[in-house]
C-alpha cells in the first residue's frame, strides 16, 4: 500500500527560511514589502534580500530570508501580504 508523502516539517525556529513575494513594481514597493516584512521578523537581514524585475518591468519579487518562528507566523505573513493588491503571490 503506497503512502502519500507528507511534506516536510519545519522544525521551529529555522533560520534562513526563504519567503518570495511578487507584486507590481512602483517607486516604493520595496520600501512597502520590507515594512510589512518587519513586522513579522524585525531581525531579517535586509543585506540578503534578493529583488528581481520582470523583463517589462511591471513586476518585482522580492525573497528575504527570515527566522520563521511558527506556522501561525507563516501563516499570518501570507495573509498580510495577500491582503494588498499590490501583491500577487507569496511563495
Amino acid at each position: 500500500m503506497a503512502h502519500k508523502s507528507q511534506p516536510p516539517k519545519i522544525e521551529f525556529p529555522c533560520p534562513n527560511y526563504p519567503v518570495k513575494v511578487l507584486g507590481q513594481s512602483g517607486d516604493d514597493y520595496e520600501s512597502f514589502v520590507i515594512d510589512i516584512m518587519r513586522v513579522h521578523d524585525p531581525d531579517f537581514d535586509v543585506e540578503r534580500i534578493k529583488i528581481n524585475h520582470s523583463s517589462n518591468g511591471r513586476f518585482t519579487s522580492i525573497t528575504f530570508f527570515i527566522t520563521a518562528t511558527s506556522q501561525q507566523q507563516l501563516e499570518q505573513l501570507h495573509a498580510d501580504f495577500i491582503q494588498h493588491d499590490r501583491i500577487k503571490m507569496v511563495m
